[in-house]
């Protein structure tokens, strides 16, 4: 594996996600950079990650999941 390789992952597997022009998420650019091993590998990174962070977190909510109750209640998690 190649440093930009792991770096690409790295990205992807993180929970920020850029918006579109109506405010809805959209794929990582990373996403797009990477092949079809590389997308594999990042999805199955991501499924351990969230769960760390879901066991880490007091009310047992991952990263992405406070992101999306964040935007459900109207406010930036950041």
């Amino acid at each position: 594996m190649s440093a930009e390789r792991d770096a690409l992952v790295e990205e992807v597997v993180s929970a920020w996600r850029p918006t579109g022009g109506e405010g809805g998420p959209r794929s990582h650019p990373a996403w797009h950079d990477l092949d079809a091993s590389g997308r594999a590998e990042a999805y199955e990174l991501s499924v351990r990650q969230r769960a760390l962070e879901a066991a880490l977190d007091p009310r047992g909510l991952s990263s992405t999941a406070r992101a999306v109750l964040a935007r459900i209640q109207g406010r930036r998690e950041g």
